[in-house]
């Protein structure tokens, strides 16, 4: 969501298409014996262009960071603070460390309080969204979202049932499935929500539809 909120920014300044790609390989990075978080993560890529038209059909958005939530979710070894080593390895401080209370508690509250500025902003009702493309992290978090933002759970376009979460993968890779459903159509508004390690969080609500 962040990635899609710069290009939309940048093809306001420079009218051209935007390539946007998110990829993530958790697997290499979860340790098979944590049960918390190798669980719930998947390999996956998905990419979106965006086209410049006659109408702005980004129609708003949000976006934000915590700082301070940066050892909710963390990999200690194999950056330039702590180069790969033998003994790092052998520490397994290349798997990535999970507070999971921590996570779902600040996800649920951050991805609520970006999707209601969001809709805010564009003046739009939680019943008025024909589909939101939440990141695929946990189902639970997913649903609390819905629960308190009040977006009926019928608008939800989901797969981590069949993928896990693919991290910046998951929103491209569900809004593609839905695309290629038929399922959202020319004109639905759609909503983008996400989260991340650090914290961060955004959101972008958008009209549907081609260049022309």
């Amino acid at each position: 969501v962040y990635a899609l909120v710069t290009a939309a920014g940048l093809m306001r300044m420079d009218p051209r298409p935007v390539l946007v790609v998110g990829s993530d390989t958790h697997t290499l990075t979860a340790n098979p014996a944590d049960r918390d978080l190798s669980i719930l993560v998947g390999d996956g890529a998905g990419a979106v262009v965006l086209v410049p038209g006659p109408v702005d059909r980004v129609r708003a958005w949000n976006l934000g960071a915590d700082g301070s939530c940066k050892d909710s979710l963390k990999v200690l070894a194999g950056g330039s603070r702590m180069p790969v080593s033998e003994e790092t390895v052998r520490a397994g401080l290349h798997y990535a460390q999970i507070n999971g209370n921590e996570i779902y508690l600040n996800a649920v509250r951050y991805t609520v309080r970006t999707i209601r500025e969001t809709l805010e902003q564009a003046k739009v009702s939680a019943l008025d969204v024909d589909h939101v493309v939440p990141h695929q992290a946990n189902i639970r978090i997913i649903n609390s979202v819905l629960n308190h933002t009040g977006i009926p759970a019928d608008r939800l376009v989901a797969n981590l049932d069949r993928y896990g979460n693919t991290a910046s993968g998951s929103v491209p890779i569900a809004l593609a499935e839905a695309l290629d459903a038929g399922r959202i159509k020319d004109g639905d508004t759609v909503l983008l929500a996400g989260f991340g390690a650090g914290m961060t969080w955004g959101s972008m609500l958008l009209t549907w539809g081609g260049a022309a």
